[in-house]
């Protein structure tokens, strides 16, 4: 008689602790960027452009991991709230650019005290939140690097 393999627990699946976390962090954002007239994808991309003042939708899609159908309604409703300017490349007119407007930049003074809040929301020490940080980004790229190895196998 051979034994039976039993399903995992919900929470023994370490995909569900991930879920489960991304869930409630974006949960603890969501009023502190509510004060702000934010959305959290708007604010991670404000983010991006505080640091750059200026880059190419193709890059702002890489460094974000989003697909284009998802950037560019996010983008058009920035555009509109007056956050941030597209406009086309001076050098290649088949690349937009994306740049921060006014209102947009006005915003970046609030980013340490967001920060702090979420730092306290988290219930984790620096050192912790650094190791936490450090464990996601080599996982997501482990993950990233075998997709594309996948992809290249059978492509």
């Amino acid at each position: 008689m051979t034994p039976t393999a039993t399903a995992p627990e919900l929470e023994e699946l370490v995909c569900f602790d991930l879920y489960a976390a991304s869930r409630a962090v974006t949960a603890a954002y969501r009023p502190i960027l509510g004060e702000l007239g934010l959305t959290y994808p708007q604010y991670l991309l404000l983010v991006v452009l505080w640091e750059r003042d200026e880059c190419s939708i193709k890059d702002l899609a890489t460094t974000l991991r989003l697909d284009h159908g998802t950037l560019t309604p996010l983008l058009r409703r920035m555009e509109s709230a007056r956050l941030l300017v597209r406009a086309r490349d001076d050098v290649d007119e088949r690349s937009v650019r994306v740049r921060l407007a006014e209102r947009g930049a006005a915003l970046r003074p609030h980013l340490e005290d967001i920060q702090c809040r979420i730092g306290d929301a988290l219930g984790l020490t620096v050192d912790e939140i650094a190791i936490l940080s450090t464990l996601l980004r080599t996982m997501t790229a482990y993950l990233l690097d075998e997709a594309t190895t996948d992809q290249v196998r059978t492509g």
